[in-house]
C-alpha cells in the first residue's frame, strides 16, 4: 500500500489530510475550523479532491438514519480509507441507545462536540488515539429489533398510537420482570405473574402488527440486531454521559483513562446507591473514604509497573499478583491513616499507621474477587478481553468499560476489608473515631450495632446469598460510577469448581433450589388440573344443582299464586 501523500503549507509545515462527508453548509464551517486549527489540516470534501490517502475521516450526521443503513456505511467507509481513523459527529437526538453506538466501527464519536472537543479530537485521533464524548440524552423512543428509536415528535396518529402504547407496555413488562427476579415464594402470584407477561407480549406483537412498519411487524432480515446487554452485564449507564479519550491505542493508555474516570469519581461520597446491603466503608468519614480509594489506585499504579517490569505470564503472573496483594493494602492504609498521625490511646501517644497495620488481617483473600490474570493482561500487554462473548482490543469503548467495572469492583472490595479492619480497631481506641469515622459512630452503641449487622449480613451472605449465586453462575461486582456512587450488577460466569468446594450446609441450599426447579413444572401441571377439576364441579355440578333448585321454588310459587 503506497504511502499517503502529505500536504504542506505556506511554512512547509507537513498539514494532515481529512477527507470531511457533511452537508455543503455544515462542511464549509467545518473546514474553516480544521484549517485554522494548530497544526492546520487540509480538509477534502470529495474523494477526487484528495491527494493520496486521507489520515483521518470525518463523517457528521444532520438527522437520524436508520441504524442497519449507519452500520453499513461506516463499515464501507471503513474498509475503503483503512487504515484512516474515522471520526463520526452525531446530533443530540440520534436514534439509536448508547450502548449500541459503543459498538459501531468508529475510532471517534462526539455527539454534538463544541469546537474546541472537536478540535481535541481530531488531534487525538491523528496520533492514533479514540475519543467516545456521548450525553446519553439521545435513546428517548422506543428501541425496534435493529436497535434503532423511533421518535415520537415528527409521526402521525398511527405512529404516535404505535409509540404510547410499546412504551406502556414495556413499562408494564419491566415491572413484570422486576417481580419475577427473585420469583415469588407464593406459586401462584408467579403463575398470574407470568400469565400476565404472556399477555402482555401478545399485545406488543398485536400493536406493532396494526400500527408498526412491515420491517417490524414481519421482522426485519439482514438489518443488525440490537445488542444484548442485560442489566447484570456491566454497561455504561442508562441515561448517563460517556466520555473515553484515550492517547494511544496501548496498555498503558487504557490504565491512564480508567485511573483518571475512577480518580473523578472518587471524589464524590462514595455510598451505595439503591441497595440494602451494607458496607464498613460507610463507617469512614467522607474524606477518609476519598483517601482510601485514591490510595488504591495509586498503589494499583505502582504495583502494574512493577508487574509490566517483570513481564510475567500466565500462572506466574496470577500468582506475582495475589503475593503482592496484602503489601499493596497495608501500604494503601498507611497513606489513608497519615504515616506520621498520633493519636493518644490510655495516656500514650501511638502511630495511627503503624497501629493499624498491625493489627489489621492483610493476608486473607477475598473469594468473591473474579479472577484477575484476564485483567491484568490487557492492563499489562493489552491482549483481548472477552465481554458479551465477543473478543475485544482493550481500547474499545466497550471492553474499557469492562475493564473499569473489574478494577472499580477489586478498590471497592479492597477498601471494604480494609475498613472493617478499621472498625475493629476503632472500637478500642475512642480517639480513632473521631479522627477516621463518621459523627454517627463515635458513640459505642452505635459503632457495635454496625458492626453486628455487618457480621449478620456476612454470615447470611457466605449461608445463603453465595451458595445462589454459585448455582446460578453469578458473580457480584461494585461498580463505581460517575458521581461517586457505588452501584452493583451481577456478572454472568461459570463457577462449577467453586460450587463443588461448599460445605454441608450450603450444599443443602443449593439442593433445596434443585428440588424446587425440578418439582416446580409437575407442581405446575398438578394445581392447573385441579383447578380445571374445580371449574367443572362448580359449573357442571354445582351450578346445575342450584339452577334446578331455583327452578323448583319459583314453580312452587307459581303454583301458590295460581290456587285460588
Amino acid at each position: 500500500m503506497t504511502e499517503p501523500a502529505a500536504a504542506t503549507g505556506a511554512a512547509g509545515t507537513p498539514r494532515s489530510q481529512v477527507l470531511l462527508l457533511a452537508q455543503p453548509l455544515l462542511r464549509q464551517g467545518l473546514s474553516s475550523l480544521l484549517a485554522e486549527a494548530s497544526p492546520p489540516c487540509r480538509v477534502a470534501g470529495k474523494s477526487s479532491e484528495l491527494e493520496g490517502a486521507p489520515q483521518l475521516v470525518i463523517w457528521s450526521l444532520e438527522a437520524p438514519i436508520h441504524p442497519g443503513n449507519l452500520l453499513l456505511e461506516l463499515e464501507r467507509l471503513e474498509q475503503r480509507w483503512l487504515p484512516a481513523p474515522l471520526l463520526l459527529l452525531i446530533p443530540a437526538r440520534p436514534g439509536c441507545s448508547s450502548e449500541w453506538l459503543l459498538q459501531l466501527p468508529a475510532a471517534g464519536l462526539l455527539q454534538e462536540p463544541e469546537p474546541e472537543a472537536l478540535l481535541e479530537a481530531v488531534a487525538t485521533l491523528l496520533q492514533g488515539g479514540r475519543v467516545v464524548a456521548l450525553n446519553g440524552e439521545g435513546s428517548s423512543g422506543v428501541t425496534d429489533n435493529s436497535g434503532g428509536v423511533w421518535e415520537a415528535g415528527t409521526m402521525g396518529l398511527g405512529q404516535w398510537l404505535l409509540i404510547s402504547g410499546l412504551q406502556q407496555i414495556d413499562h408494564e413488562l419491566e415491572l413484570g420482570r422486576r417481580l419475577l427476579d427473585p420469583p415469588p415464594a407464593n406459586l401462584l402470584l408467579q403463575l398470574i405473574l407470568e400469565g400476565r407477561q404472556r399477555e402482555l407480549c401478545s399485545a406488543r406483537t398485536m400493536l406493532i402488527w396494526l400500527w408498526g412498519p412491515a420491517s417490524m411487524a414481519w421482522g426485519a432480515t439482514g438489518l443488525p440486531p440490537e445488542p444484548k446487554s442485560p442489566a447484570h452485564e456491566p454497561r455504561p449507564p442508562s441515561g448517563g454521559s460517556t466520555a473515553i479519550t484515550l492517547r494511544q491505542r496501548t496498555a498503558v493508555a487504557v490504565w491512564e483513562a480508567i485511573h483518571q474516570r475512577l480518580s473523578q469519581a472518587s471524589q464524590g461520597p462514595l455510598l451505595r446507591q439503591d441497595s440494602a446491603e451494607l458496607f464498613a466503608l460507610e463507617g469512614l468519614s467522607q474524606e477518609r473514604r476519598r483517601d482510601l480509594f485514591l490510595a488504591l489506585l495509586s498503589q494499583l499504579d505502582l504495583l502494574l509497573l512493577q508487574l509490566r517490569q517483570e513481564r510475567l505470564r500466565g500462572d506466574d503472573l496470577q500468582g506475582r499478583w495475589l503475593n503482592l496483594q496484602p503489601e499493596l493494602r497495608r501500604q494503601a492504609l498507611r497513606q489513608m491513616a497519615g504515616p506520621y498521625v498520633q493519636l493518644p490511646q490510655q495516656g500514650a501517644l501511638l502511630p495511627v499507621a503503624d497501629t493499624l497495620t498491625n493489627q489489621g488481617s492483610f493476608d486473607l483473600d477475598d473469594p468473591e474477587l473474579p479472577p484477575s490474570q484476564p485483567m491484568l493482561a490487557a492492563l499489562l500487554t493489552a491482549q483481548p478481553l472477552l465481554v458479551d462473548g465477543r473478543l475485544l482490543a482493550p481500547d474499545e469503548p466497550q471492553a474499557l468499560l469492562y475493564l473499569e467495572a473489574l478494577v472499580s469492583n477489586w478498590v471497592i472490595r479492597s477498601a471494604e476489608r480494609i475498613s472493617a479492619d478499621v472498625l475493629a480497631s476503632c472500637g478500642d481506641w475512642p480517639e480513632l473515631r473521631r479522627y477516621l469515622l463518621v459523627k454517627e459512630l463515635i458513640a459505642t452503641r452505635s459503632l457495635e450495632r454496625l458492626r453486628n449487622q455487618l457480621n449478620a449480613q456476612q454470615r447470611w451472605s457466605e449461608w445463603f446469598e453465595k451458595p445462589i449465586q454459585l448455582y446460578e453462575s453469578q458473580r457480584r461486582l461494585y461498580r463505581l460510577e460517575e458521581g461517586g456512587t457505588i452501584c452493583p450488577l451481577l456478572l454472568t460466569e461459570p463457577r462449577d469448581e467453586e460450587l463443588r468446594q461448599l460445605g454441608w450446609l450450603q450444599q443443602s441450599v443449593t439442593l433445596a433450589l434443585e428440588a424446587r426447579d425440578a418439582l416446580a413444572p409437575q407442581l405446575r401441571a398438578l394445581l392447573q388440573r385441579v383447578g380445571d377439576l374445580i371449574v367443572v364441579v362448580l359449573t357442571q355440578v354445582i351450578g346445575r344443582a342450584i339452577g334446578l333448585v331455583g327452578r323448583g321454588i319459583l314453580q312452587g310459587l307459581g303454583r301458590g299464586i295460581s290456587r285460588p
